[in-house]
């Protein structure tokens, strides 16, 4: 396994992060256990979770996610030998069974104290702001909706809220999610000039059809050092290939969730055989090419994994041993520039 520190911190993560959002829908307790235990034996020491999964977000298995990483805690002992990161829920209409009062200081309250309850432990590594509260584009919106009334911000109050838990020691870094660059640098002038936490990540998705994060993002990330932590790698499954010629496996995302089409347009398919045509030409899976592709970029600090499966979970790890050659990368970024950002 390869290492990186969070930037601005002295805690090295794994450079491929266990993602968790299946657990407790498409993965059962037991499921999550043996993923975890495999993880960590594997050198993965990052896991990301969050208080909303699992997804598709409802209010009968709200939480279970964290709880399943609580139990584990719970019955190996391991809290200490793991990286914990998750997040408070964002508002939305998908949300309404947690809250509607977005980052208010009583809902961070509320939200990290039950996070912590879930989970089991009294100290969260990487505490994470969802998506914003605010509206602008992200979950796969690629323009910025305008509007003249413009709600007012409150991220000097979020600071400020957040820098009490860090003080009482049940926060020790921060991060956001599904942010754009203006929100991004918002946070981090604030910090600056008010003499708060300041930001140390962005979880904002990444992979060969979703390369957006470099328009704008990827800049900010190099400059101020602010960690990409790379979601959706693998466009909910459609690089691994699983989905070409038509097909929706059984048991399958797509299959078992139709309404979520973020990452299956026909552009996205149509690239991602282009993609496939490549790996297969140097002798390697469409899922290693794609996920050895984002392990490379050097604005990401980690790479946000998810599977169903254990031989999906090894096949993923092991990417991190694949490295892309530049006649490679030139050939991905051939397709990139014919079929750029397919699925946003």
């Amino acid at each position: 396994m390869k290492y990186n520190f969070i930037p601005h911190t002295d805690i090295k993560v794994s450079k491929i992060c266990l993602g968790t959002m299946t657990w407790g829908n498409q993965n059962t307790r037991d499921d999550a256990f043996n993923q975890m235990d495999f993880a960590l034996d594997s050198g993965v020491n990052f896991f990301d979770t969050a208080e909303l999964y699992p997804v598709p977000a409802n209010a009968d298995t709200y939480g279970d996610t964290e709880r399943f990483i609580g139990d584990w805690f719970s019955k190996t002992k391991k809290r200490e030998k793991v990286v914990l990161a998750t997040k408070i829920a964002g508002p939305g209409s998908y949300t309404a069974h947690i809250r509607s009062s977005g980052f208010s200081p009583q809902s961070i309250e509320n939200a990290l104290h039950q996070s912590l309850k879930r989970l089991k432990t009294n100290y969260i590594d990487l505490y994470q702001l969802h998506w914003p509260t605010r509206q602008t584009n992200f979950f796969g919106t690629r323009d910025y909706p305008y509007v003249e009334e413009k709600e007012k911000d409150n991220f000097q109050q979020i600071l400020e809220t957040l820098l009490k838990f860090i003080n009482e020691g049940k926060i020790r870094h921060l991060g956001l999610s599904n942010e754009t660059p203006w929100g991004a640098m918002k946070y981090l002038s604030i910090s600056k000039y008010q003499n708060l936490p300041r930001m140390k990540t962005i979880q904002n998705p990444y992979s060969l059809l979703n390369r957006t994060f470099e328009i704008g993002n990827a800049e900010v990330s190099d400059r101020e050092d602010l960690g990409l932590l790379a979601y959706s790698p693998m466009a909910f499954g459609i690089l691994s290939g699983k989905y070409r010629n038509g097909i929706f496996p059984e048991k399958s995302r797509l299959k078992l969730f139709p309404r979520m089409s973020r990452y299956s347009s026909q552009q996205s398919f149509s690239a991602t055989e282009e993609y496939a045509s490549i790996a297969q030409k140097y002798g390697i899976s469409l899922a290693q090419l794609s996920l050895a592709f984002v392990n490379d970029r050097p604005f990401v600090t980690s790479n946000i994994i998810g599977a169903t499966t254990m031989l999906q979970l090894e096949e993923n790890i092991n990417s991190i041993n694949i490295k892309l050659s530049d006649e490679i990368i030139t050939e991905i970024n051939s397709v990139h520039n014919r079929i750029p950002n397919p699925a946003p």
